[in-house]
């Protein structure tokens, strides 16, 4: 395994002890509404590969020793991001069967209650940040406002809704796949990596470099799942490989071709790695996950 294979696994652990401790903590509702709280431990639970949490641990790493602080902000992000992962399945969006290896979450429970998985998990991720209570107030205000702009009608949901009106249609720009992969995948990313930063006590020309990092490794994120899901098998990908081309759907693949795609990826890559430059080693570990996210394949 290589050293930031062996990186990125210890810290998803770590996160993942942290996760299934806080879901045991939270136990199951005692009336008619426990199978609310098993459709969102079903998803939260499934694993993947954690990549925001440990973004924002890894940035909070850079300005503290103290990073079990960010545990809380960590799984936050990462409610959101299964709440859109859920909503995104279903038949109304994306009609996917198959999620990380295991059937969708409206496939289990019916799309009804995985509708209000998505809500829950979306709604309790505020609460969670809004308790931080061993942060100063103002930085949590300043986190909730962050988040809502990354997740809402200015980031993520803003981005699904460009990919839903452009299925099918031929006279898309580069500049509008741009703008759906920034908002659809890269504002949480970017959040992850920023927020780790404020808990960890940045300042403004920090939190300037990380955004910038955060940024570049969003849309090469989207860009190398565009690929794989040309070049890689479902079995690798624990999802329908090829489900965006049979869809028409809106990708760097379709717009640019396979070979323009890496080649943009490469550079967004090395626009990552560049924006950390000031911080020398103590940035290698995040470095490292902007060459991972190109290099993986699922």
């Amino acid at each position: 395994m290589s050293m930031i294979a062996s990186y990125l696994s210890r810290q998803a652990g770590l996160f993942e002890n942290y996760l299934k401790e806080q879901c045991s903590l939270a136990g199951t509702a005692a009336d008619n509404a426990a199978i609310l709280k098993e459709a969102m431990t079903y998803s939260l639970l499934a694993g993947g590969k954690r990549l925001r949490p440990v973004l924002t641990m890894g940035a909070c790493e850079l300005f503290s020793r103290e990073v079990e602080k960010v545990f809380p902000l960590a799984v936050a992000v990462e409610m959101i991001h299964t709440y859109s992962l859920i909503h995104d399945d279903l038949p109304a969006m994306d009609d996917d069967n198959f999620r990380r290896g295991r059937p969708t979450n409206h496939k289990v429970y019916g799309e009804g209650i995985a509708i209000l998985a998505g809500d829950a998990l979306l709604t309790d991720a505020f609460g969670l940040v809004a308790a931080m209570d061993s942060i100063d107030e103002r930085v949590r205000c300043e986190l909730v406002f962050r988040l809502s702009r990354a997740a809402g009608s200015e980031g993520m949901v803003a981005g699904q809704a460009i990919d839903l009106a452009c299925e099918g249609r031929q006279d898309v720009s580069a500049e509008l796949l741009f703008d759906l992969h920034r908002r659809k995948t890269g504002e949480l990313i970017t959040f992850s990596v920023v927020a780790g930063g404020l808990v960890g006590g940045a300042g403004q020309e920090d939190l300037s470099r990380l955004e910038n990092y955060g940024k570049a490794i969003g849309l090469a994120f989207q860009i190398a799942d565009d690929i794989l899901d040309e070049t890689a098998t479902s079995e690798q990908m624990g999802k329908d490989a090829g489900s965006d081309r049979q869809k028409q759907k809106l990708t760097s693949v379709s717009l640019l071709g396979l070979d323009e795609s890496r080649r943009l990826l490469a550079e967004l890559v090395a626009e990552a790695v560049v924006s950390l430059n000031p911080y020398g080693d103590r940035s290698r570990r995040l470095q490292q996950i902007a060459h991972y996210i190109a290099d993986r394949n699922n």
